[in-house]
C-alpha cells in the first residue's frame, strides 16, 4: 500500500513555531515529525506571516497558519469562480488538449487569467469534472486519479542501448567462434513452471539445452554461464542430434524433449576428427595423394621414409 498524504495538523503547527523560535533546522523537524523536509518547507514559505501594520510581528505563526489554509481550502476552484475560464479550458480538453499544452499555452500566451495542470487535473476528477465526463478526452482515459506517487517513472529493466542490433560485426556475420545466442522457450500454462533455456553457437550452430524448474532469472542464468564458459562433454555431445545444422528449433512434447534440429556431431562443429590411422607426409619422389585408411599402406609409406 502506498504511502497516504495528510495535511499539518494544529498541533504539528504550533510545534513547527516553537521549534522555528529556537531555531531547529528544518531535516530535525521533518525527522521528528516524520514528515517530508520539502513539506516543512512548502508550510514555512506559504504561511509566512507579514503585517504592514505591525512590522515587529514577522515569523511563523501556528494558529495564522491554520486559519490561512482553511481560508484556502474553503475557497471555490478557480475554475469554478471564473467561468469564462473554466468554458476555455473545456472546450480545448473536448479537442483533444492535455493539461499540460493548455496551461503552456496559457504561460506562451501570457493571459491575464490562468491556471496551472494541476488545477485542470484537480477539475477534471471533481464532481463537476466527472460529470462531464471529462477523463474520457485524456490520452488515457482514465476514469480515477492515480496517486501522486505513483505517477514517477520507473527505471527500465534492461537499458534500450543494450540491443542485438549494436553486437559486434563478427559476432553479426557469425565469422568468430565462441559466440552464443540464449532464449527461453516457454510452454502452456498447464505444463506448469517448468521451462527450457536454449544456448546455440552461432558459427556451428552446436545448441545446448538446461531445464529450469521456473522462470526466476537468477538461478537460470546462473547456470547457463557456468555451461556456457566450461567444453561440452562428450554425454552432451551424444545426447544432440546428427542432423545437418540449422538455427531452427525443435518440438518439445510434455513427458521428454525431442532431439532438437540444430546441433551438429563433432566433426561438424570446427573440431578435427580424431583418425585411427596417423596421418604422414609423402616422401620425396612419391605422388601427394591421400593418406591411406588401412594398416598396409601406411606401414608401406613408413617404409618409404625409412
Amino acid at each position: 500500500m502506498g504511502r497516504v498524504y495528510a495535511q499539518l495538523t494544529l498541533e504539528e503547527r504550533r510545534k513547527i513555531e516553537r521549534w522555528r523560535h529556537a531555531r531547529v533546522s528544518v531535516n530535525e523537524m521533518a525527522r521528528v515529525l516524520r514528515r517530508h523536509r520539502s513539506t516543512i518547507f512548502r508550510e514555512l514559505r506559504r504561511n509566512h506571516f507579514q503585517d504592514p501594520c505591525m512590522p515587529k510581528v514577522v515569523g511563523y505563526f501556528a494558529m495564522a497558519a491554520q486559519l490561512r489554509t482553511s481560508d484556502r481550502r474553503a475557497r471555490q476552484r478557480k475554475l469554478t469562480w471564473h467561468p469564462q475560464l473554466r468554458d476555455q479550458v473545456v472546450e480545448r480538453i473536448k479537442e483533444g488538449w492535455k493539461p499540460e499544452q493548455i496551461a503552456g499555452r496559457m504561460q506562451i500566451e501570457r493571459a491575464p487569467l490562468r491556471v496551472c495542470q494541476a488545477t485542470i487535473y484537480r477539475y477534471i476528477y471533481a464532481k463537476e469534472g466527472l460529470r462531464e465526463e471529462l477523463w474520457w478526452y485524456l490520452p488515457t482515459h482514465r476514469k480515477a486519479r492515480r496517486p501522486r506517487r505513483a505517477r514517477k517513472c520507473r527505471a527500465p529493466k534492461f537499458h534500450r542501448d543494450v540491443s542485438i542490433l549494436f553486437r559486434p560485426e563478427a559476432v553479426a556475420q557469425r565469422s568468430q567462434f565462441g559466440h552464443r545466442e540464449a532464449d527461453l522457450m516457454l510452454f502452456r500454462q498447464r505444463f506448469g513452471s517448468a521451462n527450457v533455456t536454449s544456448l546455440v553457437e552461432r558459427v556451428s550452430r552446436f545448441t545446448v539445452l538446461l531445464k529450469n524448474a521456473d522462470k526466476r532469472t537468477g538461478p537460470s542464468w546462473t547456470r547457463s554461464s557456468q555451461r556456457s564458459v566450461r567444453c561440452p562433454s562428450r554425454r552432451a555431445d551424444r545426447s544432440l542430434s546428427t542432423a545437418a545444422p540449422s538455427s531452427s528449433h525443435g518440438r518439445t512434447t510434455k513427458r521428454r524433449s525431442a532431439p532438437v534440429a540444430g546441433s551438429a556431431t563433432l566433426p561438424r562443429l570446427g573440431r578435427k576428427a580424431r583418425s585411427r590411422t596417423p596421418t604422414v607426409a609423402p616422401a620425396a619422389g612419391y605422388p601427394e595423394t591421400a593418406t591411406s585408411t588401412n594398416s598396409r599402406t601406411t606401414t608401406s609409406a613408413r617404409s618409404a621414409i625409412g
